[in-house]
């Protein structure tokens, strides 16, 4: 048997004993109204209350015991057993204080000395309030007296006797005041009043009270909240009375209401005393055991509910050790400390399973950034540099690379703006928002539209190629020069033709001298105008370019026949050959494509004999002419490659209306050719060649409509 137990059976002898002795105590006080001493009842409450809170306490730890289990169990009842007894003695101190300082209360309040006091000062609110009636029925004789006095000289209606009673009021305190007399019918009529409010209707005399002085008494007074009222004999011939009030106090009044009810009420609690006393002893000892009971049930739910969630963590931080981070505890989360705890557990494996992951996706992560970065930013067809606050490049875009420095592979980033690109370094300098800027490449002038946008660690630069755009813009300018050229020459050209030819007819034979000089002259004018007809066929065919007619045709023999036309014109150059097998065909204009080639061609020969007239001297050199063919995915190209004089120097775009290097040429050949390709979905360039000369590139789209737009090509 344990010590436990041993504390059970104790409190339970001891309680029984204890209850024995204290009905004996109350019993042998059943047939008096003495009160049971303080410390006789403060000792039986605590004699009793003690064991019967040991043995609520022990019952909680024995059924803490019963509901716990496991390793737990300690934990579980330990927590029962001390929260039990944090409430049971707490409030084992604060009934014996409350027993204590109960019975030291009703002693004192139910003491003689306190019963003296109580009916001490109800007698001085009794002492007061009677004072204070029988001092207005005192003033209430005396000033009757003195109007007596003054009703002999003076009537009721004179002022002077109004002056009188005011002052007699105004010096004796009161606040109204008037004179009665019993009427025929045997009640008081007014015949006098000197009242603020003017009330004539209230009923300040009664019969009642002139019966009262009639009988002999000096006056009667009453007294009310508002006013303290007196009435007193005027003259007994005339049946005439006095009547004055003084405004009372409503507090005092209160305050003698209130002592009345105090003695009345300590009076009753005096006789109930005893009970009261025993009631409170009982109910004291029930709270307490109620309280400490409720504690001991609170304690068990609260071990149940805090031990629980520790065996679900412990099981948790096992599995946690064993590689289970995907383990997560579904106890409570409140704002409690477990709940604290168990979200603290949650969010370490969840922190735990997500770095896990995190480093386990965290290449494949960054490489799908950095492939969606470089998507985007090669998707951008404008040129993008960023650069930090020193001016040193961050980044360019492929469009930028393409545009500045030709695709080459050289690693830009960490390098100088100016030692790149200077023009843009420039603009930096200068701060410009937006600037047209030009630029050369490998010696061709591009013309590009820069903005420059400040960001949060230095700047970025957005750039586009706008040279096609101006080229455009000028090709169409050309053309409408053409046509207003054209139109404005072509006229009176025919006129000219005609009359020159007519006067050769006609005068010819009738000129006799200078017969010679005639024909000359007539001649030069025909021929002129012929040149001047060819060069208006250029601008109309330059201006007014048909719509090119689209079939599928062979390039290789179209190619060969331009070749062929000009080597049978110009036998003095070696022209020479070669494409390369299984070169498809192409949707082209027959026409236009022969005209294009022709025309470089007649380009390329045109710049071997000038060239051939600077090396008169130098007998081994001979022009050369080479085309060559070959294929792409989606075009055919044909190079042709001549060792004449070269492009011009200075930047010059022979691609240009209106720009030539010869003496007499018109400059639109290369522009035809430039509008043919481009309609053609393909595109021309030049570049020297090697050792000398020229190297003129055409490429023409294998299908133009997909070239030109791809949507329609795909419908």
């Amino acid at each position: 048997m344990n010590l436990f137990l041993w504390l059970e059976i104790l409190a339970a002898v001891t309680l029984i004993g204890m209850l024995i002795t204290a009905w004996v105590a109350v019993a042998a006080r059943a047939n008096s109204n003495d009160l049971m001493p303080s410390e006789q009842a403060a000792a039986l409450l605590l004699g009793t209350l003690i064991p019967a809170l040991g043995i609520v306490v022990l019952a909680g730890r024995r059924i803490a015991i019963r509901r716990a289990g496991g390793t737990t169990a300690r934990l579980h009842v330990n927590l029962v057993f001390f929260f039990s007894l944090i409430a049971a003695i707490p409030t084992l101190f604060v009934a014996a204080f409350a027993s204590v300082l109960f019975q030291s209360g009703v002693e004192f309040w139910f003491s003689d000395d306190s019963r003296g006091i109580m009916e001490n000062a109800n007698e001085l609110a009794e002492g007061y309030y009677d004072e204070n009636q029988r001092a207005v029925g005192l003033e209430a004789v005396a000033m009757a007296s003195d109007m007596r006095f003054v009703l002999e000289r003076l009537p009721v209606t004179s002022p002077e006797f109004n002056d009188q009673f005011l002052q007699q009021l105004l010096v004796r305190k009161l606040s109204e005041g008037g004179i009665y007399r019993r009427s025929d019918e045997g009640d008081a009529r007014l015949v006098y009043l000197q009242d603020p409010l003017a009330d004539r209707q209230r009923l300040r005399v009664s019969v009642e009270d002139m019966a009262q002085i009639d009988a002999g008494a000096s006056f009667v007074s009453r007294s009310s909240e508002q006013r303290n009222e007196a009435i007193a004999l005027l003259d007994s011939d005339s049946e005439a009375y006095f009547y004055v009030a003084r405004d009372a106090q409503p507090e005092a009044a209160q305050l003698y209401r209130q002592a009345q009810n105090v003695v009345r009420s300590y009076g009753e609690l005096n006789q109930r005393a005893r009970v009261l006393q025993l009631q409170f002893n009982v109910a004291l000892f029930l709270v307490s055991l109620a309280l400490v009971g409720i504690s001991v049930f609170a304690a068990l739910r609260f071990a149940d509910r805090q031990v629980k969630p520790l065996a679900e963590l412990a099981d948790a931080a096992g599995e946690i050790g064993a590689g289970n981070y995907a383990m997560r505890v579904s106890g409570r989360t409140g704002p409690d400390e477990i709940g604290l705890l168990n979200r603290a557990f949650n969010r370490m494996t969840s922190q735990i399973e997500r770095q896990t992951d995190a480093l386990l996706g965290a290449n494949h992560q960054l490489a799908e950034r950095r492939a969606f970065m470089e998507t985007v930013m090669e998707s951008i067809t404008a040129g993008i540099i960023s650069l930090d606050a020193e001016g040193n490049v961050l980044l360019m875009n492929s469009s930028a690379r393409r545009l500045l420095l030709d695709n080459s592979e050289g690693d830009v980033v960490g390098q100088k703006l100016s030692e790149i690109v200077p023009q843009f370094a420039a603009m930096v300098r200068e701060g410009s928002a937006s600037e047209i800027v030009q630029f050369q490449r490998g010696g061709e002038p591009f013309t590009f539209a820069v903005q420059l946008s400040p960001a949060s660690e230095g700047m970025v630069l957005t750039f586009e190629d706008i040279t096609r755009q101006l080229v455009d813009q000028r090709q169409a300018a050309w053309s409408d020069v053409a046509r207003r050229i054209a139109h404005e020459i072509k006229n009176p050209l025919t006129p000219i033709q005609l009359a020159t030819e007519r006067l050769k007819r006609r005068y010819g034979r009738q000129i006799e001298s200078d017969s010679e000089l005639f024909d000359e002259l007539t001649g030069t004018i025909i021929r002129q105008v012929g040149d001047l007809r060819k060069m208006v066929d250029e601008f109309s065919n330059f201006a007014r370019l048909p719509k090119p007619i689209f079939r599928q045709e062979d390039p290789v023999d179209l190619v060969r026949q331009a070749l062929f036309l000009q080597e049978v014109a110009n036998p003095q150059i070696a022209y020479g050959f070669a494409a390369e097998d299984d070169i498809p065909l192409i949707a082209c204009d027959r026409h236009q494509l022969g005209q294009a080639m022709t025309n470089v061609l007649k380009n390329a020969a045109e710049a071997v004999d000038t060239k051939a007239r600077e090396e008169e001297a130098d007998l081994d050199w001979r022009g050369r002419i080479v085309v060559e063919m070959g294929s792409t995915d989606d075009a055919v190209v044909v190079m042709i490659t001549d060792n004449g004089i070269g492009l011009p120097q200075g930047g010059v775009n022979v691609l240009e209306p209106y720009v030539t290097t010869r003496e007499k040429g018109t400059g639109l050949g290369l522009a035809i050719v430039k509008k043919i390709v481009e309609e053609h979905g393909g595109e021309i360039s030049f570049a020297p060649a090697t050792g000398g000369g020229t190297q003129a590139t055409l490429r023409f789209a294998i299908d133009p409509a997909v070239a030109i737009d791809p949507a329609e090509g795909q419908a």
